[in-house]
């Protein structure tokens, strides 16, 4: 049986004087929310002409099947994915959820590597051990949900 991270985070000797983890990985800001659309082009037109927003163009991303486009916000971006190709995961999010929805959040790492490396020392699953680079062009890895209270994470260096 796989310890819970709160088993692994009041193990003995884990702890230091403040009850924070030592050698705790530091996430740093909320790079984005990606946001599932089955609409690109319409979602994109709500973004960019009812709520005046600043779009990119979408970007083909087929190691991840995926197209992307970014909302740039003043805190932080939204990413809207759409299917691309025949195996996008994105095609299966949306059979089970038709309308769309909130896919996954990323937070920003310094170091994806020892990232994972401190993830797996805390029995985190890691969808993609080896870093795959993203729509940001630096390199990412996904947490898998049920070891994040069933949010989907992406970690960007």
């Amino acid at each position: 049986m796989r310890p819970t991270w709160a088993a692994v985070r009041m193990s003995p000797g884990r702890a230091c004087s403040s009850g924070v983890p030592k050698n705790l990985l530091k996430i740093g800001r909320l790079n984005h929310v990606a946001i599932a659309v089955p609409d690109l082009e319409e979602t994109t037109k709500l973004y960019r002409d009812v709520l005046g927003a600043d779009v990119t163009e979408a970007e083909h991303l087929p190691e991840h099947g995926v197209t992307t486009v970014f909302i740039n916000l003043d805190n932080t971006k939204l990413e809207l994915l759409h299917p691309y190709g025949e195996n996008s995961p994105i095609a299966n999010f949306l059979a089970s959820k038709p309308a769309g929805g909130i896919h996954h959040i990323c937070f920003e790492v310094d170091d994806i590597h020892a990232a994972i490396r401190k993830l797996q020392e805390d029995n985190v699953r890691i969808l993609n051990p080896e870093p795959k680079i993203g729509a940001h062009g630096k390199p990412v890895i996904f947490l898998h949900p049920k070891d994040m209270n069933g949010v989907l994470v992406e970690l960007e260096e």
